[in-house]
């Protein structure tokens, strides 16, 4: 999910690059009408129904939804309730409604050694304050001792680019230290990287979890990316806001593999070990944008941990409908959201202890919910519907992640993944915002989809934080899965009523007050025809794409498309 943005922004440089060129329908009398005609048609989707899910699963009752608590049993039982009363399908596990997921939460919770020594000093770093450091391998006991530390750059291994920044270093029980981001973030027009991996856009190459993953591929120890608040996209203080703590989805030993330890290095700690090293941050910033640099080892440094830590598993589960297809059921159209949320904390000043998770990510639960009444509703459909309400994405995504490790319906033959995390409700806007680009021929048909409602696309307006690597839909787009996501505050919608900068006041303000707190909260006075919009688009690709053969393709701009590619054969 998106992080908390104003506090690295402002609210004035948030409502900036949430604003956009000027619309391409504005000075066009013709569209203005169509606009006007498309705001005022009766909607198939009910915004009635959209406040009343929501209105339920936002309640004190369920707690905040945390996956493994009382909550969670109110919330399975009453997804299966509606999908029930909707008509769907069963379409779990086993022919059941649900598909269980068993996560492990790890917690340091004893430091006994962290440092790095040189040959003339020893550093000793502080959790939370130098470093933060945790471990999704559920064990009790986790220690390092004096391994080499690798600086490998931005850590990108992406032939599509051309681009290797480890060479033929071994990184087998080393540290791997990285930049945070691309290596085109932030550099001039006319740098010779300017543009290779999207310029300001952040690619997967860019997102900690790539570099994460990518470590653990080569072998390493432990994997640690330099905090640049620019670069990251928020402050020391929200990398820092949970020192110690991880979740992960339980492994038999056959899903992807982990280092012993991940975290966030902070700034002026990595500086200090540059200079020991006899190496300047800087310098090596610049000589990492170059396609020539190759990882290389911090002479004469050694990283020492040893913890304690705490292991719980958590027994959790997906909710799964479906609506089975007449002439190619085999074929499937997958529709998302999650229904968990952070279940309880510390009383704010209301003495309120329950984050409800209203809009994140009730409201998107319940527009798939009233797509799959609509579809169930009318018209059988050619192609397999399913609709999956998604456990943990709060936690990293990690019901999505369980289900694509071992699918249900082949990723190979699922056509598309619609995902709805977090909608506006500030009223109907002209425009829809896309949340990342050059994925999939998706895109074009939101395009299309969007002008027959007399709308169009928006870019969302803050490429750089890399939103399309933070939803729950990327558990499939990284398998390969065409994919689209709807997230209302990915960029400021221009409203009907007061436009773009109205849109993003409302973006502005949601992240500022309600954004993973207790005030995000149901409101009688949402106005949803916004949401219905992007919802009524889902519903309108949903049906398009269940009767038809097509099948959407990565575009050679994505990060996957040799994954989709390497499938071709069970699409034919």
């Amino acid at each position: 999910m998106i992080r908390t943005l104003i506090s690295t922004l402002g609210m004035a440089a948030l409502i900036a690059a949430c604003s956009q060129p000027s619309d391409p329908q504005e000075s066009d009398p013709a569209a203005a009408s169509q606009q006007d005609e498309a705001t005022t048609e009766p909607a198939s989707v009910s915004t009635e129904n959209l406040s009343d899910i929501v209105r339920v699963l936002a309640s004190d009752e369920f707690e905040g939804r945390a996956p493994g608590t009382p909550g969670e049993t109110k919330t399975i039982d009453y997804l299966i309730e509606k999908f029930e009363e909707i008509g769907l399908e069963p379409g779990g596990r086993d022919g059941g409604w649900t598909d269980p997921v068993t996560l492990v939460h790890s917690r340091v919770v004893d430091l006994r050694t962290l440092d790095v020594q040189s040959s003339e000093t020893t550093i000793d770093m502080r959790q939370g304050r130098d470093i933060e450091i945790s471990s999704a391998n559920p064990r009790e006991t986790i220690a390092i001792e004096d391994a080499p530390i690798v600086f490998v750059g931005f850590g990108a291994s992406a032939p599509e680019r051309d681009w290797d920044d480890y060479g033929d270093i071994d990184l087998t029980g080393k540290v791997a230290l990285f930049l945070v981001n691309d290596p085109d973030f932030g550099v001039a027009e006319d740098d010779p990287v300017a543009g290779r991996f999207g310029g300001n856009r952040m690619t997967y190459y860019g997102r900690w979890v790539y570099k994460f993953e990518e470590a653990a591929r080569r072998g390493a120890a432990a994997a640690l990316v330099i905090h640049e608040t620019e670069a990251a996209g928020y402050g020391w203080n929200v990398a820092a806001s949970g020192p110690g703590d991880n979740y992960a989805v339980a492994s038999d030993g056959s899903g992807k593999p982990s280092v012993d330890l991940q975290g966030w290095l902070h700034l002026d700690m990595a500086k200090q070990w540059m200079e020991a090293a006899g190496q300047d941050l800087d310098a090596l910033r610049t000589a990492a944008r170059s396609e020539n640099f190759e990882a290389f080892t911090l002479e004469g440094l050694t990283f020492n941990a040893d913890l304690g830590m705490e292991v719980e598993r958590i027994e959790s589960q997906n909710v799964l409908g479906k609506i089975t297809g007449t002439e190619r059921p085999d074929e499937t159209i997958m529709l998302s959201g999650h229904w968990d949320a952070y279940g309880k904390g510390i009383a704010d000043a209301q003495g309120r202890t329950v984050m409800p998770g209203a809009n994140d990510d009730a409201l998107g639960m319940a527009g798939i919910m009233e797509i799959a009444r609509v579809l169930k509703a009318g018209e059988p459909l050619e192609r397999t519907v399913v609709i999956a309400a998604w456990t943990a994405e709060e936690r990293g995504l990690l019901g999505s992640e369980a289900y694509a490790q071992d699918p249900i319906y082949p990723l190979e033959t699922t056509v598309a993944n619609f995902t709805l995390d977090i909608l506006n409700t500030a009223g109907p806007a002209k425009d829809v915002i896309q949340v990342g680009e050059g994925q999939s021929e998706l895109e074009d048909m939101m395009a299309e989809a969007a002008d027959a409602q007399g709308r169009y696309v928006s870019p969302e307006g803050l490429p750089q934080t890399g939103l399309f690597y933070r939803a729950d839909h990327f558990s499939l787009a990284r398998r390969g899965v065409p994919v689209i996501l709807i997230m209302g505050i990915a960029g400021g919608p221009n409203l009907v009523e007061g436009g773009r900068e109205a849109g993003a006041e409302w973006v502005a303000g949601y992240i500022a007050n309600r954004y993973h707190n207790q005030n995000d909260a149901w409101d009688p006075d949402w106005d949803l025809r916004g949401a219905a919009q992007d919802v009524e688009l889902i519903l309108n690709m949903t049906r398009s794409l269940a009767n038809s053969t097509k099948w959407p393709a990565i575009k050679d701009t994505s990060e996957f498309k040799d994954i989709r590619n390497e499938s071709a054969d069970a699409r034919d």
